[in-house]
């Protein structure tokens, strides 16, 4: 019996999202606005074996540098992600998603009627109570968001 391999081609210029929750590649792609009408080759693995995850998903975007607001936001879905930065076929950054503390502006409250979401000139900005599971509380009306609420949101 021979072993088999699956093998994804290296990028030449780009970001990979490695370590992404197992079943959230999608939600990481639908995060950074990828629709695959651009030009732009973008490779996912899904339910890949992981040593440290027992399954983990990846993402090879062609062509594109993550800004730091896509790293914040990827952090809320797959807190255990690193991303690589690929330059000339080589790894040149590394980094693993850190989520902060406290969050501003990323998402909206998903209490209608907290201060955030009116006319109000105020930031969205939330407590990270907990990273595994997510819960996020509000910091002017205390209502706690966890992931569901947060994926609705993109």
């Amino acid at each position: 019996m021979t072993k088999k391999t699956l093998r994804v081609s290296k990028i030449k210029d780009g970001t990979v999202i490695d370590h992404i929750t197992g079943g959230h590649a999608f939600d990481v792609i639908k995060i950074l606005g990828i629709t695959g009408r651009v030009n732009g080759v973008v490779t996912v693995a899904i339910n890949v074996p992981s040593k440290t995850l027992d399954v983990k998903d990846m993402v090879k975007i062609e062509g594109r540098e993550l800004k730091s607001e896509e790293v914040d936001k990827i952090a809320l879905l797959a807190p255990h992600a690193t991303i690589n930065i690929v330059r000339n076929y080589k790894v040149t950054e590394k980094q693993r998603v850190k989520l902060p503390n406290i969050i501003r502006g990323i998402v909206k409250c998903a209490n209608p009627a907290c201060i955030s979401n009116s006319k109000e000139p105020v930031q969205p900005t939330f407590y990270v109570d907990s990273e595994e599971p997510l819960r996020l509380r509000c910091h002017y009306c205390g209502y706690i968001m966890e992931k569901q609420d947060i994926l609705k949101q993109f």
